[in-house]
């Protein structure tokens, strides 16, 4: 199982019914292609995991990285597992600005990091730390 993790900037923050509209439409691909993954969202800041054959994941990813609503799309990680980390979730979905995200066992201010490749690259598996957190928790 392939898996690639990115951060990126929206280029203006997204309302709601917009986020809600995003992962309709991400669910619905992500289960035509055999993908799953996640998807956290704060203050205009995403991180999302991706998973499943490589050429799909691979193919989406460079897809979104072309996306005009956002910026600064910066490569985490990127990887295999024996099998899903994120098995059933055509897109798991957390609002980090939500005040109940913050009350998650374990929660960290990851997601405050500023979105730079310095930043990251210190330790590149908190990203997945943090994703696997929210999953654990839903």
């Amino acid at each position: 199982m392939f898996h690639v993790v990115y951060a990126s900037s929206a280029l203006q923050p997204f309302s709601k019914p917009e986020l809600q509209a995003l992962l309709e439409h991400a669910r619905k691909k992500n289960a035509k292609l055999g993908l799953t993954g996640m998807l956290l969202y704060k203050d205009g800041n995403f991180m999302q995991v991706l998973e499943g054959e490589k050429e799909a994941v691979m193919k989406l990813a460079a897809i979104i990285e072309r996306d005009p609503r956002h910026k600064g799309v910066l490569i985490l990680l990127r990887g295999t597992s024996e099998e899903h980390l994120f098995p059933n979730w055509t897109m798991g979905f957390r609002d980090l600005a939500d005040d109940n995200a913050a009350k998650t066992p374990g929660y960290n201010d990851f997601m405050n990091t500023p979105l730079t490749d310095g930043e990251f690259s210190r330790d590149p598996n908190r990203c997945m730390k943090l994703l696997r957190l929210f999953k654990k928790n839903m």
